[in-house]
C-alpha cells in the first residue's frame, strides 16, 4: 500500500467513524511523521505545487541568465541605438529580435530582467536569512533565559521596529556608495526583530515542557538545551515565516532601487526598470510592464507556497486535502 492510500483510507475512515482494518491501520501508523504528514497534506495542495514550480521557473531563469543573454546575442548592458531606439529616441516594442522590446536605452527588457531575477533572488535569500539568523539567536535567548535578558532584548526589537526603515536606508546611502552588500545588511539589521517576536514567543510555550526539565536534570547547558532541545521544534514556523519573509524582501530590495537607494545603475534590477519606465511608460507600455509583472509573479508565488507549507506544517489544520 502506497503512502497516499494510506492517507486516503485514514481520511475515510476519521469521515466514517468506523475503525479501519488491521492490516490498513498497520499500515496507516507507519511512517505517519509529523514531516511526512506535512507532505502529503502539501503534495494535494495544487496551488502551492503550482506556485513552486513558478519559483523553480523564477530560479532557473536567474540561473540561466547568461544563457539567454547568449540565445538572443544581446549583453545585459549592452545597447542598440540604431535597432532599439526609434528615429525619436524611444525604445522600441516587443518585435522578433526584442521579444520584450528595449528600454530608454535600447537594451534588452527580456535580458535585463533575466538578470534582475538574480538580484532579486540574491538579496531575498541573503538578507532574509540574515534576518532569520539574528532574530532566532536573540528570540531563543530572550525566551529561554527571561528576566533581563528578555527585557533588554525586547527594548531592542522596540527600538528596532520604530526606527523609520526607508528613512535609514537614504541616509546610510547618502553617507556611503549604494551597493548590493549595503542593501542586504539594511535589509538584513532591520527585519531580524520580527522574527525574534515570533521565535520569543514559541520558546516560551516550550521551556517548561518535560523533556527540558529533563534535560536541565541530567545537566544540560542552557545553549544546548536552546539549540538541541529547543531549536528542532520551532523549526517549522521559522521554515514557514522564512518562505513568507522572502517576497517581502525582495519588494522592499526593489523599492530601494526604485526611490535611488538600492542597487546602483547599471546594474539589471526590477526596481530600477520600474523607476527608469515612470517617464515614457505611456509610449513604452511593455518597459513598465514586464519588469512589473515580474516582480508581482514572483511575490505572490512565494507567499502562496508559504501560505500552503504554512497550513501543511499546522499540526491543528482541519482541511483535508485532496
Amino acid at each position: 500500500m502506497s503512502p497516499g492510500d494510506s492517507v486516503a483510507i485514514e481520511d475515510a475512515q476519521i469521515t466514517s467513524g468506523t475503525p479501519p482494518p488491521e492490516g490498513a491501520a498497520a499500515s496507516i501508523i507507519e511512517g505517519r511523521s509529523p514531516w511526512r504528514l506535512a507532505y502529503e497534506r502539501l503534495r494535494r495542495d495544487r496551488a502551492s505545487l503550482i506556485a513552486l514550480g513558478v519559483v523553480a521557473l523564477i530560479i532557473l531563469v536567474a540561473i540561466f541568465a547568461p544563457v539567454i543573454a547568449a540565445l538572443t546575442g544581446h549583453g545585459v548592458y549592452e545597447q542598440f541605438r540604431s535597432t532599439g531606439l526609434t528615429p525619436d529616441g524611444l525604445p522600441v516594442g516587443p518585435n522578433g529580435q526584442f521579444l520584450l522590446g528595449t528600454d530608454d536605452q535600447g537594451r534588452d527588457v527580456l535580458v535585463r530582467i533575466a538578470y534582475g531575477a538574480r538580484i532579486s533572488l540574491i538579496v531575498g535569500v541573503v538578507a532574509t536569512l540574515l534576518e532569520v539568523v539574528i532574530g532566532t539567536v536573540l528570540g531563543l535567548a530572550a525566551g529561554y533565559f527571561g528576566k533581563v535578558v528578555d527585557t533588554v532584548i525586547a527594548r531592542i526589537i522596540d527600538i528596532v521596529l520604530s526606527i523609520p526603515f526607508l528613512l535609514f536606508a537614504i541616509s546610510l546611502v547618502s553617507i556611503s556608495k549604494p551597493s548590493l552588500t549595503i542593501v542586504i545588511v539594511v535589509i538584513g539589521v532591520f527585519g531580524w526583530a520580527a522574527v525574534a517576536r515570533v521565535v520569543r514567543g514559541q520558546v516560551l510555550s516550550l521551556r517548561e515542557k518535560e523533556y527540558i526539565e529533563a534535560a536541565r536534570a541530567l545537566g544540560a547547558g542552557p545553549w544546548r538545551i536552546m539549540f538541541i532541545d529547543i531549536l528542532p521544534n520551532i523549526v517549522a514556523p521559522i521554515i514557514v515565516y522564512t518562505t513568507l519573509l522572502i517576497p517581502v524582501t525582495i519588494v522592499i530590495e526593489a523599492s530601494l532601487s526604485f526611490l535611488g537607494v538600492g542597487v546602483p545603475p547599471p546594474t539589471a534590477d526590477w526596481g530600477t526598470m520600474i523607476a527608469g519606465a515612470q517617464q515614457i511608460y505611456q509610449q513604452a507600455w511593455w518597459y513598465l510592464l514586464f519588469p512589473s509583472a515580474a516582480l508581482l509573479i514572483t511575490t505572490v508565488a512565494f507567499n502562496i507556497f508559504g501560505d500552503g507549507l504554512r497550513d501543511a506544517l499546522d499540526p491543528r489544520a482541519e482541511q483535508l486535502y485532496k
